[in-house]
C-alpha cells in the first residue's frame, strides 16, 4: 500500500496514479487530499509547481465517481475556476488522465474558442467545468448553463484572478452558486484581498500552507544580470547559446515587444515561439505544443502564459523584462523546477527596473545573487550607472565611447 492509498484513495485512481508516474503524493497533496475528502473546505497555499492540481483533482475525481446519475442538461456537478485560458486546458489535460474509463465528462469553456460550441456542449450537462470567469459569465448569462446544482467549487491560482481583475465576476458566480457546497481554495500568495474573497466562499477551512507565500522552488538557481535595456537582447542571445536545445522560456513585459524579441531570436538561428495576448487561441495551443514536442526549444511569453504552463523539463526561465507586480516573479520562474527537477531562472535589470528587482527581493525575502554588471544603486551618478551593469563582451564600452563622441 503506498502513500496514496492511506489517504483513502480507491485502488482504482491509486492505480491510474502509478500509470502517470506518480507514486508519491507532494506536501500540497499530502496534507489537502485527506481533508477534502472528508468534505471540508480547504485553503491551500503553494507555490507553483507543487502539484497543487491533483491536490484538487484527486478529492474530485473521488467525489463525482461516488455519484449517482447523469449532470442534468445545462448544469454542472463541480466548477473548477482558472484565471487563464493556458491554465484552465491544463488542469483538464491534468485531470482527464485520473477519469479515463469512467462516465466523468469534463468541460473546457474559455475565451477565444466558439462560444456557440461551447454551448452545445453545456447543453448535454457536464460532471466538471473548468472554465476561465469571464467566458462562463458570458454563458451564464446566455441561458446555457445554471450552477444551481454544482456542489463543489475550486478557485485555482486564486490570487492571479484578482491581479486580473476578476473579483466582481467571482461576486456574480458566487451568488449563482448553492449555498451548501464543497469549496477549495489555491493560491500561491495571499495578497490582503485574499482574506475578503476567503471569506465570502469558505466555510471554516483546513488552512495549509507548505510554504511561505511568495517563496521561490529550493532547486531554482536564480541570478541577477545589470545590463543596459539596449544590451538586454545581446545578452539574452548569448546565454540561450550556452544551454543548446534545453527548453527556455523568455518573459517579457509587453506583447509587442515580446513578439520582436521572439523575431529577433529566430533571426539568431534559435528555434522559438511566442505566446501573448495578440495570438489567437489557436496560434497559442500550436506554440505551446510544440514547446512541449522539443520542435522550440525558446517560448517568449507574457505574463499570460505565467502560470498555464506545465512541462516537467523547462530547464530555464529569462526574466528580459522584470514584472512590474512583484508575486509574478514567483509565478514566472516557476514554470522551471517542475515536479522535483532543478532549473534555472535569469534575471536582466537595468537601471530603470531596479525598483521591480527590489520590490521582488523584498517578497522574496532574499537577495538574488549577482551574476554580472554591478549593482545600480552602488553607483551614485547617471554617468556611472550608464557604465556600469555591463560585464558582457569587451566591445559595449567601445560603443559607449564611440556614441559619446558623436553626441
Amino acid at each position: 500500500m503506498n502513500a496514496f492509498e492511506h489517504m483513502g484513495l480507491t485502488s482504482a485512481l491509486v492505480a491510474k496514479l502509478a500509470e502517470n508516474g506518480m507514486t508519491e503524493p507532494t506536501r500540497i497533496q499530502s496534507r489537502a487530499i485527506p481533508p477534502a475528502l472528508e468534505g471540508r473546505d480547504v485553503m491551500g497555499l503553494a507555490q507553483t509547481g507543487t502539484g497543487k492540481t491533483a491536490a484538487f483533482g484527486l478529492p474530485l475525481a473521488m467525489s463525482l465517481a461516488g455519484q449517482r446519475g447523469k449532470p442534468r442538461p445545462g448544469t454542472a456537478k463541480a466548477l473548477v475556476l482558472a484565471p487563464t485560458r493556458e491554465l484552465a486546458r491544463q488542469i483538464c489535460d491534468s485531470i482527464r488522465p485520473l477519469v479515463a474509463g469512467s462516465p466523468i465528462r469534463i468541460g473546457l469553456v474559455v475565451g477565444g474558442a466558439s462560444i456557440k460550441a461551447q454551448s452545445q456542449t453545456l447543453s448535454r450537462g457536464i460532471d466538471l467545468l473548468v472554465a476561465t470567469p469571464g467566458r462562463l459569465l458570458d454563458l451564464m448569462d446566455r441561458g446555457a448553463v445554471r450552477l444551481s446544482e454544482t456542489r463543489f467549487l475550486v478557485l485555482d491560482e486564486a490570487d492571479q484572478m484578482l491581479d486580473l481583475g476578476f473579483i466582481h465576476a467571482l461576486r456574480k458566480i458566487s451568488a449563482r452558486l448553492p449555498a451548501e457546497r464543497q469549496t477549495m481554495l489555491f493560491s500561491a500568495t495571499m495578497p490582503k484581498q485574499m482574506n475578503e474573497l476567503a471569506q465570502s466562499f469558505l466555510t471554516n477551512p483546513v488552512r495549509i500552507e507548505v510554504s511561505p507565500p511568495g517563496t521561490a522552488v529550493e532547486k531554482i538557481s536564480q541570478s541577477v544580470h545589470f545590463v543596459q535595456k539596449a544590451d538586454k537582447t545581446a545578452r539574452l542571445i548569448e546565454l540561450l547559446g550556452n544551454h543548446g536545445s534545453e527548453r527556455a522560456i523568455v518573459f517579457g513585459r509587453t506583447k509587442h515587444g515580446s513578439e520582436r524579441l521572439s523575431k529577433t531570436l529566430d533571426k539568431a538561428g534559435f528555434k522559438v515561439a511566442a505566446i501573448h495576448g495578440n495570438k489567437s487561441q489557436g496560434q497559442r495551443d500550436r506554440a505551446i505544443r510544440a514547446f512541449r514536442a522539443g520542435e522550440v526549444h525558446v517560448l517568449v511569453a507574457t505574463d499570460v502564459a505565467a502560470r498555464g504552463i506545465d512541462i516537467p523539463d523547462v530547464r530555464h526561465v529569462y526574466n528580459f523584462d522584470l514584472p512590474n507586480v512583484a508575486e509574478n516573479y514567483v509565478h514566472r520562474i516557476g514554470r522551471t523546477a517542475r515536479a522535483g527537477a532543478e532549473g534555472a531562472a535569469v534575471a536582466f535589470c537595468a537601471p530603470e527596473e531596479i525598483g521591480e528587482l527590489r520590490a521582488i527581493q523584498k517578497a522574496a525575502g532574499m537577495s538574488i545573487p549577482v551574476a554580472s554588471g554591478q549593482p545600480w544603486e552602488s553607483l551614485d551618478t547617471p554617468a556611472q550607472r550608464r557604465r556600469g551593469g555591463g560585464g558582457g563582451a569587451k566591445s559595449r564600452p567601445r560603443r559607449r565611447n564611440r556614441n559619446r563622441a558623436a553626441a
